[in-house]
């Protein structure tokens, strides 16, 4: 079964990034799911700087945050985008993707808040998940 965070894929390396991450968020005052309606308010620039301290291949390049993925080929990239796909209609939240052949770029932003909110955080920790299951080099 899984958890809030999705634990139970099974992968203890991802279990053990999406357990740290849980851990600073609540921390640092997040919210711990997706269902929380905390997760929709529009995190201030210091708030994302601290949510950012807990990924560090994140960037916020304007009102968003983002990540780009390599993998060991076009094939890989794929099957990355397709769990990213089937865990963006999970949870209703759609990144932007960019796919240039091995390396897959993911943009996060609540649009519905205007900005950078704790949903994008909570995709962004799934998808680093998805990503060393996947074999991200």
């Amino acid at each position: 079964m899984r958890g809030a965070w999705g634990e139970g894929r099974g992968d203890p390396a991802a279990n053990a990034i999406l357990a740290a991450y849980a851990t600073a968020w609540g921390q640092a005052g997040g919210v711990g799911t997706l269902c929380d309606p905390m997760s929709l308010v529009k995190l201030s620039d210091a708030e994302i700087a601290v949510k950012l301290e807990t990924l560090p291949e994140w960037s916020q390049p304007g009102e968003e945050i983002q990540r780009t993925y390599r993998f060991r080929d076009f094939v890989a990239a794929m099957a990355f985008v397709d769990e990213i796909a089937a865990h963006a209609e999970a949870v209703q939240h759609h990144p932007d993707i960019l796919i240039r052949y091995s390396r897959v770029t993911l943009s996060l932003s609540t649009h519905d808040a205007g900005g950078i909110t704790g949903k994008d955080f909570d995709f962004a920790a799934k998808a680093d998940a998805i990503a060393l299951a996947s074999g991200v080099k």
